[in-house]
């Protein structure tokens, strides 16, 4: 069995009930979740016209390869109503692998760790939550290591279930 390392994020339609059937899709599909941070409302990176993210980061018992991780969270997104039309427009769902174990992995379709992780406070914020003592594999920095380093200016709060 391997640690997976997920994080999820939805800023259309009911994001709070999308983060929760993510894990409940994740829990039934891939394996089952031995952590999850809180849930952090984040402004959008990559693009920022558009809504602010629930975000969610998730430990995960797999017996998955790296692969068929990818497939299955693919599938999930999917199933969920997901369409990938433009890179970091509003979404359902996404669903990313941040790091496996300790892989570095290079391939077409998947680089394991993700390749900004250490650039993202909103996914720092969740994952020094439930691992800020892991290591990251390259850069050999712990996960709160690189969340005090990152420069991101990118809002992120706990996520307020009143509102």
């Amino acid at each position: 069995m391997a640690e997976a390392y997920l994080f999820t994020g939805s800023n259309m339609g009911n994001r709070l009930e999308k983060i929760e059937e993510a894990a409940r899709l994740i829990t039934e599909h891939v394996g089952s979740i031995k952590k999850a941070s809180a849930i952090y409302e984040t402004e959008a990176w990559g693009n920022p016209n558009q809504a602010a993210f629930l975000n969610q980061a998730l430990i995960v018992e797999t017996s998955l390869s790296p692969e068929e991780l990818l497939k299955k969270n693919l599938w999930i997104e999917h199933q969920m109503g997901r369409e990938r039309l433009i890179k970091w427009d509003p979404r359902l769902i996404d669903i990313d692998i941040l790091l496996y174990d300790n892989l570095v992995l290079n391939t077409e379709d998947l680089t394991i760790p993700h390749p900004y992780l250490h650039k993202r406070r909103f996914t720092l914020t969740a994952l020094a939550e439930i691992a800020g003592k892991v290591v990251h594999p390259l850069l050999k920095k712990t996960i709160n290591e690189l969340l005090i380093d990152c420069a991101d200016p990118l809002m992120v709060k706990p996520y307020n279930y009143a509102t």
